[in-house]
């Protein structure tokens, strides 16, 4: 079975070389009942570190099993902002589709009913000071997007 990690661990090298920005969604597909040792996660860390890629804090309800909250998406997290903060971007996957339900992409689904507000204050646990939560929030965005 193929996951989000698994893609990205196999093309790695081409990642790292990329002539445009790359940019993943959802902490990388990584799945926090599997915390920071799982497959593919390394490899994550590394192209953040490096600088080849960027990783969007977001939708943490995709991999995570703790809602409202979703507490136990923080290593993850913590993991992605320490390797790099200046390659972390957050965001809220709104208006949450809910592509988990086996429904084909041409279906429509019911939009998961996600309190953005409590998921936002998670992000404030996630980093350690209100400069790396502007860097996150706007430097970064403002740098790859060029606005």
């Amino acid at each position: 079975m193929f996951t989000q990690l698994s893609v990205i661990a196999a093309l790695q090298k081409e990642i790292a070389g990329s002539p445009v920005p790359v940019v993943f969604d959802h902490f990388g597909g990584a799945q926090a009942a599997a915390g920071t040792s799982q497959a593919g996660f390394d490899v994550l860390l590394d192209l953040v570190r490096g600088g080849h890629a960027y990783v969007k804090v977001s939708a943490p309800y995709r991999g995570s099993t703790s809602a409202p909250d979703f507490a136990d998406m923080a290593p993850l997290a913590k993991a992605l902002i320490a390797a790099n903060v200046g390659r972390i971007l957050w965001g809220t996957d709104w208006p949450h589709p809910d592509t988990a339900s086996g429904k084909q992409p041409t279906e429509i689904s019911p939009l998961r009913q996600i309190d953005d507000g409590r998921v936002f204050n998670q992000f404030a646990t996630w980093t350690a000071s209100a400069e790396e939560r502007k860097t996150i929030l706007v430097d970064n965005p403002q740098s790859l997007y060029q606005f």
